[in-house]
């Protein structure tokens, strides 16, 4: 039974997802304090924390750098943020200090929200699975790390993204997974890689220096070179308008960046290259 931590101060909510998450089957700790989920996770081999970043005494940022850089605990402790703080420096320091994944509150249902933590700790399973192991394509062939699957890899791949932390969390694993990723800061930047060499792929930040997302694909689908190239669409708040919008242009696909781990994007270019 997977063992959960809610840390969350105000009880008539602490109780309601202690109730939903005991329903699909998790053990729930409820905790009202950064001191208290910290004695516990010394006490109890935990699977994952879903951590308020606003609690009294100590905040959610200082739980995180203790249990994810002290060297304490337990370091296959899951931290998935989840808070009303949602701006992009909230998130930015949540993840440089090591979390796992970050959930806006305003977002998600209770029993919504039990779904999307069911869905990210099944894919740190499967990516921490992967990295031991292997991967299976999408055909459901197996290949050990360091195979590039016969070839369904070695792709190029361009990669339009401003924040470091993303370039490195989702870079980094694309080019463990054997794809050769270029990067643009902006979308000037990007436009100019796009013309100059011939990528199989192409992701975009939704927000960009200068140029939107949206504005990005436009540019790319209106040249004969970059028309057909897939497209994947990144973003940092769920934006359903602007995702409809996208799609319609001919996008391959569309993320929220802090809902979305390195190895679910790999697994999704996989598929859309072998397609």
């Amino acid at each position: 039974m997977t063992k959960i931590v809610i840390v969350e101060d105000d009880p008539m909510i602490s109780e309601i997802y202690q109730r939903k998450f005991s329903e699909s089957g998790f053990q729930v700790f409820a905790v009202d304090s950064g001191e208290q989920v910290l004695s516990l996770a010394k006490k109890e081999k935990i699977d994952a924390i879903l951590l308020d970043l606003v609690i009294p005494k100590m905040s959610g940022f200082e739980v995180l750098e203790n249990i994810k850089k002290s060297g304490k605990y337990d370091p296959n402790i899951k931290i998935i943020v989840f808070s009303n703080l949602s701006q992009k420096e909230d998130r930015d320091k949540a993840l440089n200090l090591g979390a796992d994944g970050f959930i806006s509150k305003s977002d998600y249902t209770p029993s919504a929200l039990v779904k999307e933590v069911g869905r990210l700790l099944n894919a740190f399973y499967e990516e921490e699975k992967n990295e031991r192991n292997g991967f299976l394509d999408s055909s459901g062939k197996f290949f050990a790390n360091g195979s590039n699957g016969g070839g369904s890899h070695e792709k190029k791949i361009l990669m339009i993204e401003d924040e470091d932390i993303f370039e490195e969390m989702f870079g980094g694993k694309l080019r463990q997974d054997g794809y050769d990723v270029t990067f643009a800061k902006n979308g000037v930047w990007g436009l100019k890689e796009a013309m100059k060499d011939n990528f199989d792929l192409i992701i975009i930040d939704m927000i960009l220096p200068g140029m939107t997302g949206d504005e990005i694909v436009a540019r790319l689908k209106m040249e004969e070179k970059t028309k057909n190239i897939p497209l994947i669409i990144l973003s940092a708040s769920v934006d359903e308008r602007m995702e409809k919008k996208v799609l319609k242009m001919g996008v391959e696909a569309f993320f929220v960046k802090t809902q979305l781990i390195p190895s679910e994007l790999s697994k999704k270019i996989t598929e859309i290259l072998k397609a």
